[in-house]
This record gives C-alpha cells, sequence and structure tokens, in this order.
C-alpha cells in the first residue's frame, strides 16, 4: 500500500514497529521516522495499518503517538481491522484535538494491495473522505461508503471478514466430503467456481484448500481468530447472536493448538480432512 502511494508521487514519511520492515520503502524514496508522533509531524494524512487494537491504540493514543503530534485539522485514517470500540474512541479523541478522523478498512489478500486492487470501505464525515480519495486512488480499485459515523466501516469489514471464514469452513467441509469420494479436490473447486461459486473468495481460497498451499501465510491463524472473536464482540454489544462464528472461532483455536500458528487462516479446512480421516 505504501509503495503505491510513493509510485503515486506522494511524498511518504514511514514508521513501523520493526524498522526493518520500512527498509524497502525508504529505499523507495520514503523518509524514515522513529516514532509515529514524528511520522505524522508534518503529514496531512496519517494512514494506520497495524495488526491489531492494541499496536494501533499504542501507535495513535500513545506516547509519542500520532494524536500527540498531529496538526490541527489534519486526518487520520485508520485502515486496520480494529473493533468498533477503538474506532468510536479514535473519532472521540481526535475531535476533542481539532483532528479528522475517518475508518477506511480493506479487501483484499497481499497480492490484490501490491497491485493496488484493494476494496476500500470508508466511512466518515463526507468531506474527510473527499480529501483521502487521492491516496485510496492510489491503493484500491474500488471506494465504498457507509455514512458518516467512522465505526460504519468497522462493522462492514469485520461482518465481511466473518463471511471469508465463513465461506473457508464450508469450502474445507465439502472438499473432505468430496475427497472421501475420491473426487480430486483441485477438479471439484473448478467446477464450483467455474459454475455457481464464480466469486474472487471462492476462487481464492478454494484453491488454496485444494493445493493444501498455506504458507506463506496470506493472512496469518491468530489475526483471524481476532478478526473473528472482534465480530463476535461487535454482534454481542447490540444483541446479534453469530452462532456460526462462535463454532468458527473454536475451530481456529483449535488449529492454532495443532501448531497451525505460523499458516494461512484457509488451513483451518485441514481440520476437515483429518476429521474425515484424511491426510
Amino acid at each position: 500500500m505504501a509503495q503505491n502511494l510513493l509510485r503515486a508521487g506522494h511524498e511518504v514519511v514511514v514508521w513501523n514497529r520493526t524498522p526493518s520492515k520500512a527498509e524497502p520503502l525508504t529505499s523507495a524514496g520514503g523518509k524514515p521516522a522513529k516514532t509515529p508522533g514524528e511520522a505524522a509531524q508534518a503529514a496531512e494524512i496519517v494512514i494506520t495499518m497495524l495488526a491489531d487494537d492494541h499496536a494501533v491504540s499504542s501507535a495513535v493514543l500513545g506516547a509519542e503517538g500520532v494524536a500527540q503530534e498531529l496538526a490541527r485539522g489534519a486526518m487520520h485514517v485508520s485502515m486496520s481491522t480494529i473493533s468498533v470500540a477503538l474506532s468510536q474512541k479514535l473519532a472521540e479523541e481526535h475531535a476533542a484535538r481539532g483532528q479528522h478522523y475517518i475508518a477506511a478498512p480493506v479487501f483484499g489478500r497481499p497480492e490484490a494491495a501490491a497491485a493496488g486492487k484493494l476494496f476500500i470501505v470508508s466511512a466518515g464525515p463526507k468531506d474527510a473522505v473527499e480529501r483521502a480519495m487521492p491516496v485510496f486512488e492510489a491503493m484500491g480499485q474500488r471506494v465504498f461508503g457507509f455514512g458518516d459515523k467512522p465505526e460504519m466501516a468497522n462493522v462492514v469489514k469485520l461482518s465481511g471478514n466473518f463471511l471469508i471464514a465463513a465461506v473457508i469452513e464450508s469450502l474445507g467441509e465439502a472438499i473432505a466430503l468430496t475427497r472421501k469420494y475420491g473426487i480430486k479436490p483441485q477438479e471439484y473447486v473448478e467446477f464450483l467456481t467455474d459454475t455457481l461459486f464464480a466469486a474472487p473468495v471462492y476462487k481464492t481460497y478454494g484453491g488454496l484448500i485444494a493445493n493444501q498451499n498455506h504458507h506463506p501465510a496470506g493472512f496469518r491463524m491468530r489475526l483471524g481468530l481476532k478478526d473473528v472473536k472482534l465480530a463476535l464482540a461487535a454482534a454481542e454489544a447490540v444483541d446479534a447472536p453469530l452462532p456460526l462464528a462462535s463454532l468458527i472461532r473454536d475451530h481456529i483455536l483449535t488449529a492454532l493448538a495443532r501448531g497451525m500458528e505460523d499458516l494461512d487462516w484457509s488451513a483451518t479446512a485441514k481440520l476437515a480432512a483429518e476429521n474425515a480421516g484424511l491426510r
């Protein structure tokens, strides 16, 4: 995402919790920063893309964080998958400092990010979203708006990731069933994705599961657990039961207990195969 901002001609200041991970960006013209606050000092727009609530809260609201140094009238765009509650808190904290805040989480695996083909879900004040459009256009193929409350974008993202997890679960079970009858998984997935299930999510995850291609991880197992738990928390806040999400959470926990920590979250499909006695 940051590489695409550089290619589009934006001036980019880079901060990463692991400094070595920022080196490819600084080599490509990005300016390094020692702290998130330093990165925010002269910025018109600060984009955060971090793993979880703790990382985002620390980088934005912690000591030497973005909120302390971001100028009045400047903007924070949170593109991470975070909780509804944290998004609401960020909106309040930035407003109190005279700063703008929008949420804009993304859909798309690493290859889509590299190609600038992400789908971006945005929410926040209309004028702030319009200001951010040039950076969105550098990173994504389409932007979807969901109103002026930033947390609405987070609700959409969490519900979407829950649906992806449900696709992985159902594909894993269906492929295990057909394998038991001797049907080759690649042929089965080709049939599915050339007929009723031609959506990208079925093509991508069907291929990963059929070929047992779970490493290197495009989206690590523990991050999948985090997102399902955030979806459950969002659901609980409004009394909306997600029984399938509860099942998937337990299956991801089982996968972690079986040593799948470093695998892609599509590897939860291995549980269905193992339960069916398949190797």
